[in-house]
């Protein structure tokens, strides 16, 4: 068991039954008056709820590996989205509550990975970045102006600003956590 200082974004620990990713975490050294603290950062991997946590530098977390299992996203019915292993054909339901507002991100057919914790599925890993093709924008006012932001609505209904330069049919790099532009990855007619 890692003590509280060694907390690093990405690791799973569990706390009181209740499994959290670590999403940030700061040691700050104590003074000859105050023992040092290490802030946390955790998201509630059942509910996606984000916590801030105190610990005591040399306070012991338990950590928890997680199984990781790339599933092909199928379908939702509203209360559950449904994974199948595209090896075994097993379907396996999530919670809602599990994917949240990332939900727009998900196409049918897509596979992802899904964490398991004793069986049960706890987590589902979105990647950082998505690549989405635009529909929807004003033309260009100028080429190469990239400091003024226009919106533009992308292929999965998502609403997002996107420098002058961007025309209908690129495809740019979208952060899922911020909903915001990060890059053009391709230009309209391209590939």
């Amino acid at each position: 068991m890692p003590a509280a200082s060694e907390l690093r974004p990405g690791m799973t620990i569990a706390l009181e039954g209740t499994l959290f990713r670590v999403i940030e975490a700061v040691y700050h050294s104590g003074t000859a008056q105050q023992k040092g603290v290490v802030h946390a950062k955790l998201r509630n991997l059942r509910t996606g709820v984000m916590v801030d946590r105190r610990f005591r530098p040399e306070e012991r977390v338990e950590e928890v590996s997680l199984e990781r299992r790339v599933m092909e996203y199928l379908y939702n019915d509203g209360e559950m989205f449904y994974f199948m292993d595209p090896e075994t054909y097993d379907q396996v339901p999530v919670p809602a509550a599990m994917i949240g507002d990332l939900e727009i991100f998900l196409q049918p057919n897509q596979r992802i990975p899904v964490e398991f914790h004793e069986g049960q599925p706890v987590a589902v890993a979105f990647p950082e970045t998505v690549d989405l093709r635009v529909v929807h924008t004003s033309q260009p006012l100028r080429e190469r102006e990239s400091h003024v932001y226009k919106p533009a609505i992308l292929e999965n209904g998502l609403e997002v600003l996107v420098p002058q330069f961007i025309a209908e049919g690129d495809i740019v790099r979208i952060n899922i956590y911020t909903r915001a532009y990060v890059d053009r990855v391709g230009k309209r007619g391209a590939g």
